[in-house]
């Protein structure tokens, strides 16, 4: 195991932020942890600039998004097995490459200079002068690189340019057009915008739009939320401004959005929130039911209440009261109005946000995460009454998780039916009665949800 302890010396000749890059991506690939939160406890770090810490978050994110496309490129260029080569030597050349091939304000002699000082210091001069020979090389020849032969494995060609894992790819083309499927690759390796929605419990839509103006932050108003504005790489912490401490603003996706209006909650209504953290639902419905009734909020680990009760709080929600239950569990006195079931899944549809789950799941996992589905929907229901409403959401594109589980649903409970969602939704959002959305389609993040009433 390579040891990134430096000393004074070192480290005053390193760029710190790449190294910490190095690192950063050295620990996830021998650990289980999510990139993610790998990255978050690295940004608390408040020697970083601002600016700092948006370079490191764009190394992460796009190291590990381009992982693919920049391991084939480096395999052919490197002087002998590169799958031999130490993952911290190879992160610190698919920096070094990420930079030449994807940041052009990034002069490529400083992007190589940087990434061959860390592995010096680390390594030393040897090992140090490979990885500026490769470097260099590729630069000169990015042009000539030679990716699989698009007709003679057209699979192996799209995963490869587009960065994606081979059965993903297999999977989708059996679904999709050849056009179709690499336009969702595509959708996939943007990178993401940052999605905020104005409480309007708290604040209103003019002032969020004057104050983002009056900032010089590139945005879209989403046309579908008008209370919803995608920010496009915004120069500060959005969690650090006063409008979101304050409550005036929370972080969340379209995709998620839609699904709460399809849920159409009223002021008064009694609802159960399953698998609810982070709480952004939770808090879109206590939201749209003006503050009045109440919002029973379910989830597993106690670790992930704790941002359901702050961001209540943060919010001026108290409407949402929270549980710490598994959702398969769960046992309640009293029926509810309103079910909004959230459910584990792949997370296939979030992958321009959530880059490592691509590296992380497998075909096997789909399977398992239908049968956790059955289980919580199925212990759901039984808190419904004549005239109750379910959601089953996900975040994901894939059928198995979506559609045909609510027609196992309504196959085993003959008192269900699906209300269709074109009654609650923009038609471009719908599709045989259920919300359905696609990044390459839609530009937000994919996800699925089903209005189920029982009669």
């Amino acid at each position: 195991m390579v040891n990134f302890e430096l000393s004074e010396e070192k480290k005053s000749k390193l760029n710190w932020v790449r190294y910490l890059a190095v690192r950063i991506l050295s620990r996830y690939e021998r650990s289980d942890s999510y990139l993610d939160k790998l990255l978050a406890n690295e940004l608390k770090n408040n020697e970083l600039t601002q600016q700092d810490k948006a370079l490191l978050t764009e190394l992460i994110n796009g190291v590990v998004r381009w992982k693919l496309k920049l391991d084939w490129a480096l395999t052919g260029f490197y002087n002998g097995d590169y799958q031999k080569c130490l993952n911290f030597v190879k992160n610190a050349m698919r920096v070094g490459l990420y930079q030449i091939m994807f940041l052009e304000k990034i002069p490529a002699y400083a992007a190589i200079d940087e990434s061959v000082e860390i592995v010096k210091q680390i390594q030393g001069e040897r090992t140090a002068g490979m990885v500026n020979a490769v470097l260099r090389n590729l630069h000169r020849s990015l042009d000539k690189i030679r990716y699989p032969d698009r007709e003679e494995d057209l699979v192996y060609y799209l995963a490869t340019v587009h960065s994606h894992p081979k059965w993903m790819v297999k999977r989708w083309l059996e679904r999709f057009s050849e056009e179709d499927t690499e336009k969702l690759l595509i959708a996939n390796n943007q990178r993401p915008y940052i999605p905020i929605r104005v409480n309007l419990l708290n604040s209103s839509i003019e002032k969020i739009k004057y104050l983002l103006d009056k900032n010089n932050v590139d945005y879209v108003q989403y046309e579908h939320l008008p209370q919803t504005f995608l920010l496009k790489n915004p120069k500060f912490d959005i969690t650090s401004t006063e409008i979101f401490q304050n409550g005036e603003i929370t972080i969340q996706d379209p995709s998620a959005s839609l699904a709460v209006m399809l849920a159409n909650p009223a002021p008064g209504y009694k609802v159960l929130d399953i698998a609810a953290a982070p709480g952004g639902k939770s808090f879109f419905l206590a939201e749209l039911m003006k503050n009045q009734g109440s919002i029973l909020a379910i989830e597993k680990y106690s670790s992930k209440i704790k941002s359901i009760n702050e961001g209540s709080q943060r919010l001026k929600l108290p409407i949402i009261q929270t549980l710490v239950e598994d959702a398969r569990k769960l046992r309640l006195q009293e029926k509810v109005d309103l079910i909004f079931a959230d459910l584990p899944c792949s997370g296939l549809g979030t992958l321009r946000k959530k880059t490592d789950i691509k590296w992380k799941r497998d075909t096997d996992d789909i399977p398992k995460i239908v049968e956790l589905q059955k289980e919580i929907i199925s212990n759901a229901v039984r808190f419904m009454e004549k005239g109750s409403v379910l959601i089953y959401s996900t975040c994901t594109i894939e059928p198995e998780e979506n559609q045909e589980v609510v027609y196992w649903l309504l196959d085993n409970y003959k008192d269900l039916q699906i209300d269709p969602a074109e009654n609650y939704l923009p038609q471009e959002f719908c599709k045989d009665g259920f919300m359905q959305t696609f990044p390459h389609i839609h530009g937000i993040d994919g996800a699925f949800a089903a209005r189920i009433i029982k009669v």
